[in-house]
């Protein structure tokens, strides 16, 4: 990703090029998010090339994926996909937010459709991108995934686990799905699940957070601490190196921004202090080492968390 980001300067090309590399979160019974390879841009020099030209000419991408989305970071991620699939060399955008009825009520929407220049049969894929906090004490289990709950204390991942497959690709499935997929000659479809995102483990904590069950190889991760730990951190790291970092404003918690945009830790300290004399709300951080080693953090207020979601009622039923 690195080697991608380098020479891009536009925060939803920087973005693009993060989309193109980030993990899935969980590994489930349903295949995770479309691959380089088969989006046709394994080839780095191609990659490059392809992103280039947005970077060149972004009118294109402003345009699809629109003005600045203000705190809506899950619409803008589903807007870069949309066009990342109609845009990528193996992959074409079929369509998107489809409304599913039945005779007196909508049932939901199905993310998209699209499909593979060398596949005729169409891909119902979902998304999410979230970003959950562990907790070293709390419901279930220490890797249950009931443990890692948002910023805001009203969802966890065991919440968005159970609806992303209970729900959202069961949609597809219903008899009152037919009539919408049958101008793309569906089904059958092809169900898969790109729930990307970071997890974030305590900070210092006496007895380290397992990741959650079900964790993807290569999944993303970030820390967490109150603020007042916060000068325990920022000690510990400045007795090691120089480090920088950025506060990360949604929609833009995608990519780490460029060298140019970074503060030193003592700016980055009054901040979080004026933050928090007026808010309670969570932080997030992207700090970068001198070792050119990024890290994603999480300051929180001192109550925080200030509830704790239940699990779900439920186990999640395989497919």
């Amino acid at each position: 990703m690195t080697a991608d980001l380098a020479g891009l300067r536009h925060p939803l090309v920087r973005d693009l090029a993060w989309l193109l590399h980030a993990p899935d979160l969980l590994t489930t019974p349903f295949a995770g998010r479309p691959s380089l390879g088969e989006l046709g841009l394994e080839d780095p020099q191609r990659r490059r090339a392809w992103l280039q030209g947005f970077e060149q000419a972004p009118q294109t991408i402003e345009a699809r994926v629109g003005p600045s989305l203000v705190n809506r970071l899950g619409l803008y991620h589903e807007r870069l996909w949309h066009f990342l699939l109609d845009q990528a060399p193996d992959t074409r955008l079929l369509a998107h937010n489809l409304t599913i009825r039945d005779t007196k009520r909508t049932l939901g929407e199905l993310d998209l459709l699209y499909r593979h220049r060398r596949d005729a049969q169409p891909v119902h894929l979902e998304l999410a991108i979230k970003y959950y906090l562990g907790l070293p004490q709390g419901p279930e289990t220490p890797d249950s995934q009931a443990r890692w709950i948002g910023p805001g204390c009203a969802d966890s991942l065991a919440i968005k686990r159970q609806h992303a497959i209970d729900h959202q690709l069961s949609l597809a499935l219903r008899p009152e799905a037919a009539e919408a997929l049958a101008p793309f000659d569906a089904p059958p479809l092809t169900p898969r699940l790109a729930l990307l995102g970071l997890l974030f483990r305590p900070w210092s904590c006496e007895s380290p957070l397992p990741a959650p069950r079900e964790i993807a190889p290569g999944a993303l991760f970030g820390d967490w601490l109150a603020l007042s730990r916060w000068p325990s951190f920022r000690e510990r790291i400045e007795s090691i190196h120089t480090t920088r970092g950025a506060f990360l404003d949604k929609p833009h918690w995608l990519a780490p921004p460029v060298d140019a945009d970074l503060i030193d830790l003592e700016s980055l300290t009054g901040a979080l202090d004026r933050h928090f004399a007026q808010r309670r709300s969570p932080r997030q951080l992207i700090l970068k080492h001198a070792d050119e080693r990024w890290q994603r953090l999480f300051v929180v207020g001192n109550d925080w968390p200030h509830r704790i979601p239940l699990p779900p009622p439920r186990p999640t039923t395989n497919h």
